[in-house]
């Protein structure tokens, strides 16, 4: 979600920006990890690093043109003919985020296939794609994009003003997604010319221009959204080639890009469900880059071989002990807080990533401005929560916690299984299968009480808290009116606002936050521009070269 540059009053292109991480290890909701579904996931998968405050992009009221992110003219960059793996976690059910949400698709596709007006770079700031300069009126409510000429889509078809506007609109009539609300804000979007656009908003809006760097603000043909499922379209710098599903995507360097041509000829995303044979592939040479390490116990054996590169760095992937809070047993305030009492989140970490990661105590990664440590909140407590739950009367209740099949989620999911037993619940731990099974179950069907999935989408407080109908099923009137004033309000206001809706999330126990998921990547030596922090949603392999 959005921010701001401090002092500078209600400026909604000035975003201050820290690093931050994918929704690692790929797969969740418009929160989780890498989950494809027709509702916001919890924040799922991508990397970045730490920045200080800085106004990005456009000066309210003034014209800016920003360094374009890319070459002219279709500059060959250095491209080659070799061809690059890449291993994840966390296949796509289809191609399609406009109606299936997760993170898993844009990780993919966002900035290489697709591309929109603006992207985050690799320090997390708000930099030009498709737009290569834009102003923003007095009043914060008018943004006038100055386009990329020359753009194509891989159909042959002219990018324009008239393209982006029906994408803007297309959101609010086609998509399905909850991350469509992020453009109910926007009132107009009109084609001043083939290269000039003017979007118009309802009020100033802090997050609206930075949602626009995630695939909500992809670009579409006119003529190429007939079958997005299997045939993404888009002016990136790779095409879509193939999907062998259950394997592998294979995208290919698009030869008549507008911008700077990507080193790879070929990129091959293999998808892998085991750590131990993601990281065989890396070892035996079926890939060159395992993307998220899901067994971080195992990085000896990288660390050692002079053959590899390890990067580690953060995310702003939440690893959250979600509660179902329409269920009964969760509307007991005293029964959530012995929940996070009975937790020790150190030992937890320790267990079940290999002590990799950062214990946070909210929703709300150090990489963002409003980040406070709250980890004292609910401290681990064994008799406090006993205490609580005998208050409640609710010892010996039975809870369902129900985990998607990735590797943080089955081994943190036996952790906390241990450790709330150890103080009087009993929890009944059942793993589904990911995608499908846990998104038809958990995520939309709400058969469950408890879950874990890692939330990567970047700053996704509203969509996990602030939505009564999302799948953690929370967002009381209080914690909505402070999301409306922090979007609406200066940047002073944006963080204090924002700082009380996690205190709040915290002191409610409207879930728990395990740890904050690092990045950890290994790659073989020599591979460059592999981020060192996952802070977007997108995995930009137009960077990825041979040094």
């Amino acid at each position: 979600m959005g921010l701001n540059q401090a002092g500078l009053e209600r400026h909604p292109c000035a975003v201050a920006f820290r690093p931050r991480s994918l929704w690692l290890p790929q797969d969740i909701v418009a929160g989780p990890q890498g989950a494809p579904v027709t509702h916001r996931l919890p924040r799922l998968i991508a990397p970045l690093a730490a920045l200080a405050l800085a106004l990005t992009a456009c000066t309210a009221g003034s014209s800016t043109t920003p360094t374009p992110a890319t070459g002219s003219g279709g500059s060959t960059g250095g491209a080659s003919t070799e061809k690059i793996t890449l291993g994840l976690i966390a296949e796509p059910a289809n191609l399609d985020f406009t109606k299936t949400d997760g993170a898993a698709i844009p990780q993919a596709l966002l900035v290489n296939v697709y591309e929109g007006l603006v992207k985050l770079d690799q320090d997390g700031k708000i930099v030009p794609a498709l737009a290569t300069s834009w102003k923003v009126s007095d009043d914060h409510k008018t943004y006038t994009f100055e386009l990329a000429p020359g753009a194509k889509f891989t159909n042959g078809a002219a990018f324009t003003a008239d393209d982006a506007v029906f994408s803007i609109n297309r959101v609010k009539t086609d998509w399905t997604t909850s991350l469509k609300a992020a453009m109910d804000v926007v009132t107009e979007a009109k084609a001043l010319s083939p290269t000039q656009l003017q979007v118009t908003l309802a009020a100033p809006s802090n997050d609206w221009l930075y949602r626009m760097t995630t695939h909500l603000g992809a670009m579409f043909s006119k003529t190429g959204v007939d079958d997005l499922a299997n045939k993404p379209i888009g002016t990136g710098p790779y095409t879509f080639t193939s999907w062998n599903r259950g394997d592998s995507i294979t995208l290919t360097r698009n030869e008549s890009y507008w911008g700077t041509k990507p080193f790879y000829q070929s990129v091959v995303l293999k998808y892998f469900k085991d750590a131990t044979a993601l990281n065989n592939a890396l070892l035996t040479g079926t890939i060159n880059v395992v993307t998220t390490v899901q067994a971080p116990e195992a990085l000896g054996q990288f660390t050692s071989n002079p053959k590899y590169q390890v990067i580690e760095g953060t995310t702003n992937g939440e690893v959250l002990l979600s509660f179902n809070n329409k269920n009964d047993i969760f509307k007991d305030k005293r029964v959530r807080q012995a929940v996070r009492y009975g937790i020790d989140h150190k030992a937890l970490m320790d267990t079940c990533w290999a002590g990799k990661g950062t214990l946070i105590g909210s929703f709300v990664p150090p990489t963002d401005p409003w980040y406070e440590d709250l980890t004292g909140v609910t401290p681990f407590s064994k008799e406090k929560a006993t205490a609580l739950l005998t208050e409640a009367g609710k010892v010996g209740a039975t809870l369902r916690l129900r985990v998607p099949t990735l590797p943080y989620a089955v081994s943190c999911g036996q952790v906390v299984k241990a450790q709330l037993e150890a103080v009087g619940f009993k929890v009944a731990l059942e793993s589904l299968e990911f995608p499908a099974a846990w998104l038809a179950q958990v995520f939309k069907g709400g058969d469950f009480d408890m879950s874990i999935v890692a939330h990567v989408e970047p700053r996704d407080l509203k969509a996990v808290f602030g939505n009564p109908d999302y799948y953690t099923h929370y967002g009381t009137a209080d914690i909505q009116a402070l999301l409306k004033a922090a979007d609406e309000g200066s940047a002073d206001e944006q963080v204090a606002n924002l700082k009380k809706v996690g205190r709040l999330l915290a002191e409610d126990a409207a879930a728990d936050v395990l740890f904050l998921l690092p990045n950890l990547m290994v790659a073989d030596k020599g591979i460059t521009g592999l981020p060192k922090n996952g802070i977007a949603v997108a995995f930009d392999l137009s960077k990825l070269a041979k040094g």
